[in-house]
């Protein structure tokens, strides 16, 4: 039986649709939104706000806002209270890391724009090969 039911989340329509598939599938199950922020890297990209503000852990959490938002609205669309957490770090590894204190993952198959695929990788495969956990992926 499913209980806990982590779903990682973006601002991306693919990470809500998953919220939606985890929803509907588990609606009995705790569900746990997770967003990631990216830690700062030598490549830096969207990450050089977090590196440079004063609170890393509050520039964290405002950045997640948006996509947390969004994930509360999609619940409220099912009658369904949701937890939610913010993290920073790499997404896959930090997913990976969190899937432990669950039964299932369920996420996006991909999100962001060509040029953060290429270079970041594709977060969900890296989740699929790696969690310790079931993983369903949803397109």
């Amino acid at each position: 039986m499913v209980s806990r039911v982590l779903v990682p989340v973006d601002d991306s329509e693919m990470a809500m649709r998953a919220l939606r598939h985890a929803l509907d599938a588990f609606p009995d199950a705790d569900i746990t939104v997770l967003h990631v922020s990216g830690g700062p890297s030598p490549m830096m990209g969207a990450a050089a706000d977090l590196a440079l503000s004063d609170d890393f852990e509050e520039a964290a959490a405002e950045r997640a806002e948006d996509a947390l938002d969004r994930a509360r609205a999609v619940a409220a669309e099912f009658g369904a209270d949701i937890d939610t957490d913010v993290r920073v770090g790499h997404p896959a590894r930090i997913i990976v890391d969190a899937a432990e204190d669950f039964d299932v993952v369920v996420l996006g198959s991909h999100s962001g724009t060509l040029s953060e695929r290429l270079f970041v990788g594709n977060v969900a495969e890296k989740v699929v090969r790696r969690s310790p956990v079931p993983v369903t992926v949803v397109r």
